[in-house]
């Protein structure tokens, strides 16, 4: 199984972070190491000062392809959900001034949240806008709507496929919208689909494995 994940999709985004934004869709990928287990604790990582969340959309891969067809992609994704892509924003700032890779501050052991469900992909849903949002200790701290992405399902799924084989099981993060911040021990993330409560996660200190 393999993690894709999307960058700077949404316009908003790229300028909240100060990036251009890109001509054609900048894929990272995540190890399978870090998705997050159901009824797993989410610690906050020791090496980093500033934790960031990030929720997207996640398209599961049903078909395995390659050199998949803009209008064809659709027969390779069949459901989707809702998770957070988390970013040690501070690590990451690093290594971007050092022109350096960003796996330490985006690939790290539990950095993947995934919504506990999925919900079926539909003509009729794709055919509306699709709305999620997060939550913070009960603030909405950040909502997209799929109408705002850079780059459509059919168009990163297509793209994806030119450079890497598509496999039943791998996920897709379509990218994040504007509003990612900053989260500590003790907020309680909340992320939905439309009004579809998909995953809860508390940030936990890493003192705290000790007691577990």
């Amino acid at each position: 199984m393999k993690i894709f994940c999307v960058g700077r999709n949404y316009a908003d985004h790229a300028k909240e972070l100060g990036n251009a934004v890109p001509e054609e869709p900048v894929i990272f990928m995540k190890p399978k190491t870090a998705l997050l287990q159901s009824q797993t604790p989410f610690y906050y990582p020791e090496f980093s000062n500033e934790l960031h969340y990030e929720v997207e959309l996640v398209l599961r891969i049903s078909k395995n392809g390659k050199y998949v067809e803009e209008n064809q992609a659709d027969k390779y994704y069949d459901a989707l959900s809702v998770g957070i892509d988390f970013t040690a924003r501070d690590i990451q700032a690093e290594l971007k001034k050092k022109g350096l890779p960003w796996e330490k501050a985006k690939a790290w052991d539990n950095s993947a949240v995934l919504g506990v469900e999925w919900v079926p992909i539909t003509e009729e849903l794709v055919a509306n806008p699709i709305q999620f949002s997060l939550r913070n200790n009960g603030q909405v701290v950040q909502q997209g709507d799929s109408r705002d992405m850079i780059f459509s399902f059919n168009k990163i799924v297509s793209h994806i496929s030119q450079y890497f084989s598509l496999n039943i099981g791998d996920l897709v993060y379509t990218g994040t919208p504007a509003g990612v911040g900053e989260c500590v021990v003790g907020d309680i993330l909340e992320g939905y689909l439309e009004e579809q409560k998909m995953f809860e996660v508390e940030i936990k200190h890493d003192d705290c494995k000790e007691h577990e």
